[in-house]
């Protein structure tokens, strides 16, 4: 096992045979995990109400345990690491850093309404459509769940998730019609008085300004704005787009059980539609699915949608 010694910060991290130095510095989901977390360590100096500010933690080390290649020969990219961060303070307290990093996902509301149903009666009758498809990690083969997708190497969250739409419902919708509900969540006003909102929490909502990384006042940790369905081991995040539209009446029969996905990619994926209102039951598993429902009915309440 190599190691390399990075600059910023300055800390050692070993490789594994096969990886090399430029392919791991190439690999953007590295580098921005580190540039996160390297960002929230430095707040525990800057900001004396942090809880680690009397004692803070620091990065000593990194090892990366294994990794996966994308593609095939002489195009591959490096998909996803496995590494363990070493984080102590000067006691000797260190905090689990066994992290799986993979980068980030779009989840998709995509609601179809009939174009029978009288206008501002939408609520009656709103259907969303969910993919059935095999997640071996999970044990299933008929995995009920919003589309989504990963983000690959430069690419961006909206016109993935276009692509998405289009690869698994079949559906063109132009990356300038989705709406990102999580994008809404930051734009929206904080409670003004909340007794449980610690000062950094406090100043996190505070800075929320709407774009993909967040704020940048004291004690913002430039978090995306976005779900972790995770957060205790895998950088994954997933910003929840929507869509809404009118289609004949035919079409949601049409839809209901369709065969779609790239079968090259090993995508067989089954289409399912089911009434908005009973999206948190048969979307129970997902937190893509849940996380959209929260989001969804939060903003309506606002009068954010």
């Amino acid at each position: 096992m190599a190691t390399i010694t990075l600059i910023k910060p300055n800390i050692p991290v070993k490789l594994p045979e096969g990886l090399s130095e430029e392919k791991l510095l190439g690999f953007s989901h590295f580098n921005n995990w580190l540039t996160t977390l390297t960002h929230s360590l430095s707040l525990q100096h800057t900001n004396a109400a942090h809880p680690f500010h009397l004692d803070p933690y620091t990065l000593r080390g990194i090892t990366i345990q294994s990794f996966d290649l994308f593609g095939r020969a002489p195009r591959q990219r490096l998909g996803f690491l496995k590494l363990i961060a070493e984080i102590k303070n000067s006691a000797g307290e260190t905090l689990p850093g066994s992290i799986f990093l993979r980068g980030p996902s779009v989840a998709m509301l995509v609601m179809l309404v009939p174009d029978d149903v009288p206008a501002g009666h939408e609520d009656d009758e709103r259907y969303v459509v969910l993919t059935v498809q095999a997640r071996i990690p999970a044990g299933s083969l008929a995995f009920v769940e919003l589309p989504a997708g990963m983000v690959d190497e430069g690419g961006t969250f909206a016109g993935t998730a276009a692509q998405e739409i289009k690869e698994e419902l079949g559906l063109e919708i132009p990356a300038s019609e989705l709406r990102c509900l999580s994008d809404l969540v930051a734009t929206t006003s904080p409670i003004e008085s909340n007794a449980t909102t610690s000062p950094i929490e406090s100043k996190g909502n505070e800075d929320a300004n709407g774009d993909e990384n967040g704020g940048e006042g004291e004690g913002d940790e430039n978090l995306p704005q976005a779900m972790y369905p995770s957060a205790g081991g895998c950088d994954e995040h997933i910003p929840i787009f929507m869509h809404e539209r009118r289609v004949p009446r035919e079409t949601l029969k049409e839809w209901t059980g369709k065969l779609t996905g790239l079968r090259d990619h090993g995508e067989m994926i089954t289409l399912k539609l089911v009434p908005m209102r009973d999206l948190w039951r048969e979307g129970a598993r997902d937190a893509k699915c849940l996380a959209a429902v929260a989001l969804w009915e939060g903003l309506r309440s606002e009068g954010k949608l």
